[in-house]
């Protein structure tokens, strides 16, 4: 199997070093500096809009989906020495748009949510306005493990119901967190796998 990246990978590689370099790295410090001054733990501190504008600006946004309706459309080896340089920087993911948990969230909503839940939901992700969190974790059982979750689903008419405790929901309490995917057993009695929703 050939592993060498595309000449498309490269050319976007080439692109974010120099980001990194020029943007990224220089603006760690005035982005503690202005969370530290806010004194909120979840305050979206300012040179974030700037550090995204200026991904856009260069064609380095949202470059994980691999669906082109939505992203660039790489393919997971040309998207890999990405995250690896992304990973340098703890404001880069964001800065790219492409930062968990909101990069599995725009993939189930890309994949599988309603035209009107893309709109209302997906689109402001892409568009990097909102955050989301993903609602996995439970406190008594090893929910890495997607097969013991216990929070249930249950369809009651109209809506859904659901019983369960969740907790260590990365990004749940930031003010842009809009939008929460929940895991849950919507159906106890089928096969393990397919017990979730």
């Amino acid at each position: 199997m050939d592993f060498s990246f595309s000449p498309r990978s490269q050319e976007l590689v080439a692109k974010l070093d120099e980001f990194m370099q020029s943007h990224v790295y220089p603006a760690e410090k005035l982005y503690r500096e202005q969370a530290r001054a806010a004194g909120r733990p979840h305050f979206h501190p300012p040179v974030m809009e700037d550090l995204k504008a200026e991904a856009r600006s260069r064609g380095l946004w949202n470059l994980f989906l691999p669906e082109e309706r939505f992203g660039p459309g790489l393919t997971n080896l040309e998207y890999a020495p990405i995250a690896e340089i992304t990973g340098r920087s703890f404001l880069a993911p964001e800065a790219l748009n492409c930062a968990a948990p909101d990069t599995g969230n725009m993939e189930i909503l890309a994949e599988f949510g309603s035209p009107a839940q893309q709109k209302e939901w997906l689109q402001p992700l892409l568009d990097g306005e909102i955050r989301s969190c993903f609602a996995m974790t439970e406190p008594d059982v090893a929910s890495s493990d997607a097969t013991n979750i216990a929070t249930r689903i249950a369809h009651e008419g109209d809506e859904y119901v659901i019983n369960g405790r969740k907790w260590f929901t990365s990004g749940a309490a930031s003010e842009r967190c809009k939008i929460m995917i929940l895991m849950g057993v919507s159906n106890p009695d089928a096969d393990t796998y397919r017990r979730q929703r």
